[in-house]
């Protein structure tokens, strides 16, 4: 099984550079953030407080979730649009958070990978819990204005708001105390600031 793990905090290019480097490498590419949003937005769906942590960690565990390449479905109904409005991004850390929904997530992480013969797989905790023995383990980051001007550029806003927020979730994902955001053992750093993507492309060919 060949997997190559992404982690980084929001906005560092991951899902970017992830989905060329699979396209590259003819792997199967899977947004394991977008599964913590999809269970997010599934539970604000239903009424349910993100913060009623054993309500959300059962919602978790009972979701038909198919996160495919370029949409997400939750019980067939696709939400790829509807996971990434700013209510789900302000409300996504509490539900990443719960220990409940991680463990799900991890499982279904595995079992995904197991089925397609591994892949390029980006998130928070793939390289330091999911797949410690991944591959390739990169740890993406730039820096925070960096991010939220990418961010600016593909959702729209403020850039200064946005900053201030990135830095706030950086804060919280790196104080969880479960899977915190973090740069793995023998994960390698790449700085992604003021670089184009063939660039970084070509930094993470040259480690493989």
């Amino acid at each position: 099984m060949r997997v190559i793990a992404i982690d980084g905090p929001a906005g560092a290019g991951k899902s970017t550079i992830a989905r060329a480097l699979a396209t590259r490498l003819k792997l199967q590419y899977l947004d394991t953030g977008a599964m913590y949003r999809a269970v997010t937005c599934a539970a604000l769906q239903r009424n349910i407080s993100v913060e009623d942590r054993e309500l959300v960690a059962e919602l978790a565990r009972e979701l038909i979730l198919e996160v495919q390449r370029d949409n997400v479905l939750i019980d067939g109904v696709d939400v790829t649009a509807a996971i990434r409005t700013p209510e789900i991004t302000a409300a996504v850390s509490a539900v990443a958070a719960n220990s409940g929904v991680r463990a799900e997530m991890r499982a279904r992480q595995r079992a995904w990978a197991v089925a397609r013969g591994g892949g390029v797989i980006e998130g928070r905790d793939i390289g330091s819990v999911v797949f410690p023995d991944a591959e390739l383990k990169l740890y993406l980051t730039a820096s925070p204005r960096t991010r939220a001007q990418r961010r600016v550029a593909e959702f729209g806003g403020d850039v200064d708001e946005i900053e201030q927020a990135i830095a706030a979730r950086d804060h919280f994902d790196s104080n969880r105390a479960d899977s915190p955001l973090t740069t793995a053992d023998g994960s390698i750093v790449v700085d992604t600031t003021g670089l184009g993507i063939d660039e970084v492309l070509a930094k993470i060919e040259a480690l493989l």
